[in-house]
């Protein structure tokens, strides 16, 4: 599996290249800035691309807008953003484009190589990966005095889990509760929001995000 990464801290794009390499990933080009990663992107089509938010020259999103325009002119490229911050605007828009594997994780909340590796795979695969903080301040958005279509605080659970990327089995051992209360929760969830189920994990994420930021 082919990986472009971009990070511009010398020690941590190292330390990411010799972990991935040892896990049987190919770095195609590990980069430093904004300009060398759309190069990147452009010419070597990865299988997976994993970005900081923040590079050279601007230090603001540059990360992350290349990623969006790679996106636009590869539709359904894999981006996995590995940041030290939520950048909201341009992070709903990654994750409300339904086409291709997303993730988002904070740096200082991954704890061990097996689950980057297995957040990596995951995206590369056209899932998603996703820290709870971020799906926190993306719902957030939402004024708490209405919340997010009248859902109950577990249906809120069960949306924040699935924004996560995990199965309905998955959920249903983390809530220790059976498949069949989830898929219940899960219906209730799509009504509320008026979304149509789907039976693809990514794709109904996707358009539960979608909807949160198309929402006043």
């Amino acid at each position: 599996m082919r990986v472009v990464l971009a990070e511009d801290l010398f020690l941590l794009r190292d330390g990411l290249v010799r972990m991935l390499e040892a896990y049987d990933f190919e770095i195609a080009a590990a980069v430093e800035s904004g300009p060398e990663l759309t190069k990147a992107l452009a010419e070597l089509a990865p299988d997976v691309a994993v970005v900081d938010v923040r590079l050279p020259p601007s230090h603001t999103d540059e990360g992350l807008q290349c990623a969006l325009a790679a996106r636009r002119a590869r539709p359904g490229l894999p981006v996995l953003v590995l940041s030290q911050h939520v950048e909201q605007l341009y992070a709903r828009e990654l994750l409300a484009d339904g086409n291709g594997g997303v993730g988002y994780l904070l740096k200082d909340r991954v704890f061990d190589a097996e689950q980057f590796v297995d957040a990596v795979r995951r995206v590369a695969a056209g899932g998603t990966a996703m820290d709870p903080q971020v799906i926190q301040q993306l719902l957030a958005r939402r004024s708490v005095q209405e919340p997010l279509g009248g859902l109950t605080p577990r249906e809120l659970e069960v949306l924040e889990l699935m924004a996560q990327g995990r199965s309905n089995a998955a959920i249903a051992a983390q809530l220790v509760v059976t498949e069949r209360a989830i898929a219940k929760h899960t219906s209730n969830i799509f009504t509320k929001l008026n979304l149509t189920v789907s039976d693809d994990d990514n794709r109904r994420v996707l358009a539960v995000l979608a909807y949160l930021d198309r929402a006043p």
